[in-house]
């Protein structure tokens, strides 16, 4: 869920060395604090959306079904990924990613803004603003970040690290007070606070980019040609437009479905690509067939890991029993377990491995891989009892959310870090680029699935609950069995590569 994403360092870019805090550019508290107030907007949003979209007319929501708005939100949560490499090419050839990160803030601002409105229409043009923005400003900050540390070496792993806590502790502070807020004061305050924290963080980088020096200041690449931005701008605002007019209508269950189709389509056709027609010697297509199955056990990790925002937060909201010394918790922030328990465990993994490391026992790629989605699948088993107690009528207490989270989190920590790693590890020099672009494209994939896999869940036939948490803890398990049964293949396929 919360993830860094780290862009390779122009080797000629640097950032100011005489401004130091506690052994760090002072530039990284800059990062950290707008990464901090970005993430509190996303995940603020994201943790009220579901519950925003079902919720009736009469109680200001959009009264949409549960199917509807899982699509609506797994489309909205891939397409943040699939828009970073767009936001990337516009920071490199266009625009740099300073003003890249503050572009991107001031769309999500305005997407936010929008979404107070609480009209349908106005709705899904917040959201197409938000994506924009996030495309813009996620990865063009973390580029940053590695800039800040032309040395490389553990010093900028640290500062990544530190950087990291940023995104998880604006995260926890998102979606426990937005929902509070929300359920407190209603939808358009809920709404506002995101937009009002974005504010914070803009003006904030606006200030303290001093401090970043040229550290993504200018364009990296060769100058790029404007048209292409003009062109999307200008395709987005037509079909806005005639939704407007009522000349076009969206059928967001069938767009999510042939959404999965195209991106797998992309995907299988670049990776052809790259076993016949690339060039690339044996060794190169070994490591290749080892990056598909990366690629698959990533798309089906995340596609299990996200009902967070997704099916667990409706769980949460109507079958949980939340009171807490006579306060009832608001659904949408029992998910900030996740963030807390990244919080807590990872330095305990990342020291895990490293001990692990010093004695030759630290597990390899596909090894966490396979434990990371194992670790979901266990998730969903708890899940497959709570929906059973609330077939039965009952409503249940929230340990059995969090317990799942806590399974969640560890599989996170398994994979998600190693992941981009990985890849890049295995991708041929020339192509290390668009295999990271590739990554991101696993990561759509696997979240557009858990809209959908959220929508099978008939609220007016609860059997489905456990039907459908059952069948991930099936998805979750024999993936990671299988992903740990090829380990020793994968093995020899990557000797090579590190």
């Amino acid at each position: 869920m919360n993830q860094s994403i780290e862009l390779p360092a122009s080797a000629t870019t640097t950032a100011p060395t005489d401004l130091q805090l506690f052994g760090h550019p002072r530039g990284l508290a800059t990062l950290f604090l707008t990464e901090m107030w970005e993430r509190a907007t996303y995940y603020g949003m994201r943790a009220i959306l579901m519950l925003f979209m079902t919720a009736v007319v009469a109680n200001g929501g959009l009264g949409i079904d549960d199917k509807t708005a899982g699509a609506i939100y797994g489309l909205y949560i891939s397409a943040t990924y699939l828009l970073s490499l767009w936001g990337g090419w516009v920071a490199d050839r266009l625009i740099g990613q300073q003003r890249a990160v503050m572009a991107g803030g001031a769309l999500i601002m305005l997407g936010n803004a929008l979404l107070v409105i609480s009209d349908t229409r106005f709705f899904f043009v917040g959201l197409t603003i938000i994506v924009f923005g996030t495309g813009l400003l996620k990865p063009n900050i973390s580029a940053i970040v590695a800039q800040l540390y032309p040395e490389g070496g553990a010093r900028r792993d640290a500062g990544f690290s530190i950087f990291y806590m940023g995104i998880n502790t604006g995260a926890f502070f998102g979606q426990m007070l937005v929902p509070i807020i929300a359920a407190a004061a209603g939808w358009k305050l809920g709404f506002a606070v995101p937009a009002a924290g974005m504010l914070l963080g803009l003006i904030q980088f606006y200030y303290g980019r001093k401090y970043l020096g040229a550290a993504g200041a200018e364009i990296s690449g060769k100058p790029g040609k404007w048209w292409p931005v003009y062109g999307l701008a200008g395709l987005v605002a037509l079909v806005i437009a005639l939704a407007f007019q009522g000349a076009i209508h969206f059928e967001p269950v069938s767009i999510a479905q042939s959404a999965n189709w195209v991106m797998i389509g992309l995907a299988t056709v670049y990776f052809l690509y790259m076993l016949f027609f690339a060039g690339l010697d044996a060794i190169e297509r070994g490591k290749v067939i080892v990056m598909i199955a990366l690629f698959v056990a990533c798309a089906m990790f995340w596609a299990g890991y996200e009902q967070a925002g997704a099916s667990f937060t409706l769980f949460a909201e109507r079958y949980t029993d939340r009171d807490i010394l006579g306060w009832e918790i608001p659904g949408g922030a029992v998910q900030s377990a996740n963030s807390i328990f990244i919080i807590l465990f990872a330095p305990a993994f990342a020291a895990l491995w490293v001990w692990l490391g010093k004695r030759n026992l630290d597990p390899s790629a596909p090894a966490k891989f396979a434990l990371g989605l194992i670790l979901m699948g266990l998730g969903f088993a708890v899940m497959v009892a709570a929906s059973k107690y609330v077939l039965a009528g009952h409503t249940v207490l929230p340990t059995w959310l969090v317990l799942t989270y806590l399974l969640h989190t560890f599989g996170e920590l398994c994979l998600s870090p190693v992941g981009l790693s990985s890849m890049t590890k295995l991708a041929p020099a020339r192509f290390v680029g668009q295999v990271m672009g590739v990554w991101f494209l696993a990561t759509a994939i696997g979240n557009n699935l858990a809209g959908q896999f959220s929508g099978e869940i008939d609220p007016n036939n609860l059997a489905t609950m456990p039907q459908l948490y059952t069948r991930l803890f099936w998805w979750g398990g024999i993936a990671g069995l299988v992903m740990l049964a090829i380990t020793p293949w994968i093995k020899r396929l990557i000797r090579d590569s590190k």
